[in-house]
């Protein structure tokens, strides 16, 4: 139970922290991503017009009038000013602009020339690290990118702005549904690991504790008492076949069950496979050890056989190898 508890909590809290990421951080950044293709996909006099009217609002700026302004040439340059503090705005409308220093000092220079405090460069593609360096210096302000969609988005036409938003958030749906299936799949193999690991350690012990019993293995009867063997006066062997048939064996594996589970501080005798008898024990092992040890013997064809001593009910003890006699 405590492995699928241990499990249930580390899925949860997988799950927890990869939704908080993929609705809080990735959503965004998506959302971000999906506006700036759809402003790069408006006619640029549709941009211009947003770009105008996100800095009216936002900023304080008015647009001047200028002389050249007058003719129908469309114009991605234009004056804006706050108060008596003219700007040089120049949108540079696409996805594909790669800014660098030249293009930072030119509308440095053109802001200078048409008598502005500086220049304010637009545009949804990046400008790099040299032109950011260069634009404090030449005082222009940067809006690119992530700088320029918290700007822009609240302007956007109410169908472009729902289209962003709902995919989105489809798309962060779909990737929280990922990090449940795949938060649920390591909580079901670190359940099955650790119940595995564990259900393993009882074999390996045994298994290493079987040598060691194996190398004294008539110790404890020797120590105990003597134990009868096969012609030992008053108690006369059961059964004197070395090597008898199937049936017959059979009959003294059960017959030796029977009496095993007669013998004080002796639960059961139970035949796991034809050279491994395991015993449940009530009593202390040096005290029923003999006991076993003398029925054991009564039996030929049974001397050499593996005896597993279990632990008591109850009690914190490994379990023991051991065999009356050897080859």
């Amino acid at each position: 139970m405590f492995s699928w508890i241990l499990a249930l909590l580390l899925a949860l809290t997988c799950f927890l922290l990869a939704t908080a990421y993929l609705w809080l951080v990735k959503r965004r950044r998506t959302e971000m991503s999906l506006g700036l293709q759809a402003l790069a996909g408006m006619h640029w006099r549709d941009f211009s017009e947003l770009v105008k009217r996100a800095l009216r609002e936002r900023r304080g700026l008015e647009e001047v009038r200028r002389h050249e302004d007058d003719s129908r040439e469309p114009r991605s340059d234009f004056l804006m000013a706050e108060g008596a503090n003219p700007w040089l705005v120049s949108c540079k409308h696409g996805l594909a602009y790669r800014i660098g220093t030249a293009a930072i000092n030119e509308l440095g220079a053109a802001a200078r020339l048409a008598g502005a405090r500086g220049g304010i460069l637009i545009t949804e593609g990046l400008v790099d690290g040299d032109g950011q360096a260069i634009a404090e210096k030449q005082s222009v302000e940067v809006l690119d990118g992530r700088r320029l969609w918290p700007l822009l988005s609240p302007y956007l036409p109410g169908d472009i702005e729902s289209g962003v938003k709902n995919a989105a958030r489809h798309e962060a749906l779909r990737r929280i549904l990922i990090a449940a299936l795949a938060s649920s799949t390591l909580g079901l193999l670190v359940g099955v690991g650790y119940q595995t690991v564990h259900s393993e350690a009882p074999v390996l012990e045994s298994t290493t504790a079987a040598p060691r019993a194996e190398t004294a293995p008539a110790v404890a009867p020797a120590a105990a008492g003597p134990v009868a063997p096969a012609d030992a006066p008053g108690r006369e062997p059961a059964g004197q076949e070395i090597n008898p048939d199937t049936a017959t064996l059979d009959r003294y594996q059960q017959e030796l069950s029977r009496a095993l589970g007669r013998l004080p501080g002796v639960a059961s005798g139970i035949w796991q496979t034809r050279q491994t008898l395991a015993v449940n024990r009530t009593a202390e092992i040096d005290e029923v050890w003999p006991r076993i040890c003398e029925e054991v013997m009564r039996y030929p064809a049974l001397r050499n056989v593996r005896v597993q001593l279990n632990a008591r009910p109850g009690v914190d003890e490994p379990v023991r190898w051991r065999q009356c006699t050897t080859l």
